[in-house]
C-alpha cells in the first residue's frame, strides 16, 4: 500500500482524501436514516460490506421504507449499479493480475475510484489511484456507516443538514476538468438533458443509463496518421521518430490514457 500511496502526486492523495471526507458525511447519513427509519443496524452494515454503492443503497432503502418489497428493493439498486458495467471496461487495465486480485479489484469499482483512475497519464499510476481511492473509500464508507447507524435518530433530519448534497457535489467537481473538452462538454449536456427529461417518467436509476445517450454526440477521435501517408504512429503528429519508432520520453509522460 505504501509504495502505491509514493506512486501518486501529493496533490491527487489530497483530492483523495477530500472525497473520503465527503463521502464519510453521505456514509454517515445513510447509516442514520436507514436505522432511524426503522431498520436493524446490521442491515445498513451488511450493505455497506456486500454493496459497497452508495446510490444504490440509498435507493433500496428508500424503496423499503416507503413500504416496498426486498425484490423491488434489490431490483432497483441493480438497474442504478448497471452504470458501473461501461465503467468497468475502461480500467480493466488496473485489475491486471491474479483472479483474486481481479474479484477484491471489482468491489472496490465506484465513480470516484473509475475518475481518479482516468485522470493518471500513465498505467502505473492509473493502478496506484484505482487501488489508493478503492480501499480508502471501502474503509472510510463502512466505519462512517457504524457510526451514524449507532448514531440512529440522534442526526434527525439528515436532508436539513445538507448531507445528501455531499455525494453529488463530489461527483460534480470530480467530472468539471474534463468539461475542458469540446465533445465532452456536449456528450454531457446532451445527456444531462436526457437524464433531467426521463426522471418523471421511468423508475429511479434508468436516467443515469439512458444519460449515456450523450456518448452519440460525442464524435469519433480525429486520426492519429500524418498527411503525408505515413501509419499512425510513426509521423510527426504522434510525436514518434520514422527512423527509430520511439517515442520521446517527455511527450510519453503527458499522453493521456
Amino acid at each position: 500500500m505504501r509504495s502505491l500511496i509514493r506512486t501518486l502526486e501529493r496533490a491527487t492523495l489530497r483530492d483523495i482524501a477530500l472525497v473520503c471526507l465527503a463521502d464519510a458525511l453521505v456514509g454517515a447519513s445513510f447509516g442514520a436514516i436507514s436505522v432511524s427509519g426503522g431498520l436493524p443496524l446490521w442491515v445498513p452494515v451488511a450493505m455497506s460490506l456486500l454493496v459497497f454503492a452508495g446510490g444504490s443503497q440509498f435507493a433500496a432503502v428508500g424503496v423499503v421504507l416507503s413500504g416496498g418489497g426486498a425484490l423491488a428493493a434489490v431490483v432497483t439498486g441493480l438497474v442504478l449499479n448497471a452504470r458501473l458495467l461501461p465503467f468497468g471496461f475502461t480500467v480493466t487495465d488496473a485489475l491486471a493480475g491474479p483472479r483474486w486480485r481481479r474479484l477484491l479489484g471489482a468491489q472496490l469499482l465506484t465513480d470516484e475510484s473509475v475518475a481518479f483512475t482516468l485522470l493518471q497519464p500513465d498505467p502505473r499510476r492509473r493502478r496506484a489511484a484505482y487501488w489508493v481511492c478503492g480501499l480508502a473509500l471501502f474503509v472510510i464508507w463502512n466505519v462512517s456507516v457504524v457510526v451514524g447507524a449507532a448514531a440512529g435518530g440522534l442526526i434527525g433530519d439528515t436532508d436539513a443538514l445538507g448531507l445528501d448534497a455531499a455525494f453529488p457535489a463530489v461527483l460534480l467537481a470530480l467530472v468539471l476538468p474534463a468539461l475542458g473538452d469540446r465533445r465532452t462538454r456536449l456528450a454531457a449536456l446532451v445527456g444531462a438533458a436526457v437524464a433531467v427529461a426521463a426522471t418523471p417518467y421511468v423508475p429511479a436509476g434508468l436516467p443515469v443509463l439512458l444519460a449515456l445517450a450523450g456518448l452519440l454526440f460525442a464524435g469519433r477521435p480525429a486520426p492519429t496518421a500524418s498527411a503525408s501517408g505515413t501509419e499512425p504512429g510513426t509521423g510527426p503528429e504522434s510525436g514518434t521518430t520514422a527512423e527509430t519508432g520511439t517515442a520521446p520520453l517527455a511527450k510519453e509522460a503527458h499522453r493521456c490514457p
